[in-house]
């Protein structure tokens, strides 16, 4: 396998992994359509950071460390899982709590406009520094995308090929397509905004999200 068929291949693995709904998914919608467009892009930038920071470390051979050692993957697995339930558990709470509100207060905001995670009026700067927070802490939690990296990175470095070099541009690859994709993430929520921070789509969203996160935070926790 030459490096350009490598690169080719491993973009139509990695295409296919990122167009599959899942947490990111969810994640980036939610934060676009109901806080703000520059904390979803601190939450893309995060996820990205995080993808690129696994795969440089496989490439290095450190994340080996949690396919070679079951403490490891342990802990880690075991504080991701505690990450996630916290996190979809405060959306889920967050949104029926403020449908009580609303039903106690007719005709107020019913706390509408606070976030489980705080209000949105911190400005840009603020919007993206904790979004890129909240990115980076899901992706570096979870074990399984290191062990992916670990188990099919290798597969798609050319032999003779420098493996640190290689292995980070075969990461670019997925990151260049991670940020593509969210793109077109962020553009959808951006032209259902106004619908969607209505007061019953809000809270739908919020707890529809909050549900995906919390499966997963239990997927991982019961390894699965």
């Amino acid at each position: 396998m030459d490096t350009v068929t490598a690169l080719w291949s491993f973009a139509l693995v990695v295409g296919l992994l990122t167009l599959t709904p899942g947490l990111d998914t969810a994640l980036i919608l939610r934060t676009a359509a109901l806080r703000s467009r520059p904390e979803a892009w601190g939450v893309v930038l995060g996820i990205q950071a995080g993808t690129l920071a696994w795969g440089t470390r496989s490439s290095l051979g450190v994340s080996a460390l949690l396919t070679a050692s079951h403490t490891a993957y342990e802990v880690l697995r075991v504080a991701g899982a505690g990450y996630l339930l916290w996190m979809g558990g405060r959306m889920v709470w967050g949104s029926l709590r403020r449908r009580g509100a609303a039903a106690a207060a007719e005709g107020g905001d019913g706390g509408e406009g606070a976030d489980a995670d705080g209000g949105p009026g911190a400005g840009a700067v603020g919007g993206v520094l904790l979004g890129l927070r909240r990115g980076v802490l899901t992706n570096l939690l979870n074990p399984k995308v290191g062990v992916f990296y670990v188990a099919v990175l290798p597969q798609f470095i050319p032999a003779g090929a420098p493996h640190l070099a290689m292995g980070v541009l075969l990461t670019c690859v997925h990151v260049t397509e991670g940020l593509i994709w969210s793109a077109v993430l962020v553009a959808f929520a951006g032209v259902l905004r106004n619908w969607l921070r209505r007061p019953v789509a809000r809270r739908g969203l919020d707890r529809i999200t909050g549900v995906v996160v919390v499966g997963f935070g239990l997927r991982l926790a019961l390894g699965d």
